[in-house]
């Protein structure tokens, strides 16, 4: 929570070069993953803006059956075997193709 890559709501706007409003109506609609700090302000982990997860992100949410940001945190944090040992984040962000890891999302979440 407290790593340099959580970013403040008004922080997360500035990455996606938005508004806060934006920001907190992303959070409210499962656009974006946004978690509570122990000061229940929500953090953003700003890797998720990269289009390489940006663009994945609903479909993942939708695949995991979930709209719950610490689920689709934890998956994308979390080492798979089927992709070699890396995280599902680390995949997407070196170019696997997002239906690998949608396929392995659904897989998970049944």
């Amino acid at each position: 929570m407290d790593a340099a890559d959580m970013l403040s709501v008004e922080e997360a706007a500035e990455v996606a070069d938005t508004t806060p409003s934006e920001i907190e109506g992303w959070i409210k609609s499962h656009r974006c993953i946004a978690v509570f700090n122990r000061y229940r302000r929500y953090k953003l982990p700003r890797w998720q803006f990269e289009p390489n997860l940006w663009n994945v992100l609903q479909s993942l949410a939708s695949a995991l059956c979930t709209t719950d940001s610490w689920q689709v945190l934890v998956f994308l944090e979390t080492r798979a075997l089927v992709l070699g040992g890396q995280t599902p984040r680390a995949a997407l962000e070196q170019g696997v193709e997002a239906h690998r890891i949608l396929a392995l999302a659904t897989a998970e979440a049944h």
